[in-house]
């Protein structure tokens, strides 16, 4: 069975999408927007800007596990060669990450989609309209409050 490519880039759409993903997560300067929604009610729980990429806990820049035989990819630990049977990712990093979908929507946006037990997590390169939120990591003191040791809202005179 033949695959369609791409005739721009030669590669099947699969293919495009996880160039495209990589070419993003490593555009410097890039934002994303995070939220953070309760399953039940659907209410955005945490919202704030990403810069650069969310980053799972299980992703390494080295190996778990190293060796001194000859076997496997070598890896350089100061002026030693070490090997290891761990398979550096695109991304340059080692370990794994959430299970999560991600796709570029009709516009060309980027969205990021994680699945949880408890929560809902959803990564975009653009804002997403949303109800309410419950924390906003992105607020500053609203104009005339005056909080002790807060730094003065934009464009208010300390």
């Amino acid at each position: 069975m033949n695959v369609a490519v791409n005739p721009r880039t030669g590669r099947t759409v699969e293919q495009d999408n996880i160039a495209g993903r990589l070419k993003m997560d490593n555009t410097p300067g890039s934002i994303k927007h995070l939220y953070i929604i309760a399953p039940e009610s659907g209410q955005v729980i945490i919202y704030s800007t990403v810069q650069g990429k969310v980053t799972s806990s299980g992703k390494r820049l080295s190996p778990k596990t190293v060796n001194s035989s000859t076997r496997g990819f070598n890896v350089q630990f100061g002026s030693e060669t070490h090997y290891t049977s761990e398979v550096l990712q695109d991304d340059g990093t080692y370990g794994d990450s959430a299970e999560y979908i991600y796709w570029f929507d009709a516009q060309g946006r980027y969205h990021q989609h994680y699945f949880t037990g408890g929560q809902i997590i959803h990564i975009s390169d653009q804002t997403i309209a949303v109800k309410s939120v419950v924390i906003n990591m992105e607020l500053t003191v609203a104009p005339g409050v005056v909080v002790p040791g807060a730094a003065p809202a934009a464009g208010e005179k300390k």
